[in-house]
């Protein structure tokens, strides 16, 4: 069975199967960055050109997380999938997080998932930086 198919695409149109993928994604990154200590403080935070999957907490560390799930390698897998204008999309987000926020210490971490599976998980600590 597709992956499309374990999420009931039957019933709902692409996008929809799409953004419940995405969230189930972004559920099993957030659970892996809990039982490694952190602690999740906003999840899609979202401002006019970018976005961020999840924000977290490593002690007085303040984390940008970008999640990303590819089930296919053809063009280099979830890494690759961030490229230089998703990062600069999740920098804006970041800084008007911050301005709102408080100016803090801050990195960027990725998530990144071959599949919707636990064990499949790889977490890039500093995978890109402002």
């Amino acid at each position: 069975m597709s992956r499309l198919q374990d999420f009931g695409a039957s019933a709902m149109s692409t996008d929809a199967v799409r953004q419940r993928i995405g969230a189930a994604a972004e559920e099993l990154a957030a659970r892996h960055l809990l039982a490694h200590g952190l602690r999740i403080v906003e999840r899609n935070f979202r401002v006019r050109g970018g976005e961020i999957d999840l924000i977290a907490k490593d002690g007085k560390t303040l984390v940008f997380v970008e999640v990303r799930l590819r089930s296919r390698s053809d063009f280099g897998g979830a890494a690759a999938s961030i490229t230089v204008r998703k990062q600069q999309r999740i920098i804006l987000a970041a800084t008007h997080y911050l301005q709102a926020h408080g100016e803090q210490a801050c990195r960027f971490d990725a998530v990144l998932l071959d599949a919707l599976d636990a064990g499949a998980v790889e977490w890039l600590k500093g995978a890109f930086s402002a």
